[in-house]
C-alpha cells in the first residue's frame, strides 16, 4: 500500500480480498493484506518514521480487527463487494493509533464499488 503522511487530514486505501462463508467466524476474509487465522483476521496499519539518514523504521502498528465487524454488516459487504472502515488515524492524545482497533474507534459499513469513495475510507 502507498504510504501517507501521519499528519494528513485523511488517507484512503483499497484492499482486495475474498469473502468465504465460515461456520465459526461467519464470514472469513482473506487476501494479501489480511493477517491472522479464521475468526481472528485483521489488517495492520503501520506507522513508520524516517531518521536523519533517510532510513525508514516502524514505530507503531494498529490492528483493524475484522472479527469486530457486525455479522449483518459483513453479510451486506459480501453482497455489495465493499467493506468500509472509518477511523481517526490518531488517538485522543494526538499520537498514532495503535493496538487492536475495534468499534467504537472504527466504524464498519457496507458500500458498493464506485459509489462510496469517501475521504478516510479503507
Amino acid at each position: 500500500m502507498d504510504p501517507h503522511p501521519g499528519d494528513a487530514g485523511s488517507a484512503l486505501w483499497t484492499l482486495d480480498c475474498t469473502a468465504r462463508p465460515d461456520a465459526a467466524a461467519g464470514l472469513d476474509l482473506t487476501g494479501p493484506w489480511i493477517q491472522g487465522r479464521p475468526g481472528q483476521r485483521f489488517v495492520y496499519l503501520t506507522w513508520s518514521g524516517v531518521d536523519g539518514t533517510g532510513a525508514r523504521g516502524t514505530f507503531r502498528r494498529a490492528k483493524l480487527m475484522l472479527d469486530a465487524v457486525d455479522p449483518s454488516v459483513a453479510a451486506a459487504a459480501a453482497d455489495t463487494g465493499l467493506l468500509v472502515a472509518r477511523l481517526a488515524l490518531t488517538d485522543a492524545h494526538g499520537r498514532p493509533l495503535c493496538a487492536a482497533v475495534r468499534p467504537p474507534v472504527v466504524t464498519w459499513s457496507a458500500g458498493a464499488h464506485g459509489t462510496d469513495r469517501v475521504t478516510g475510507t479503507l
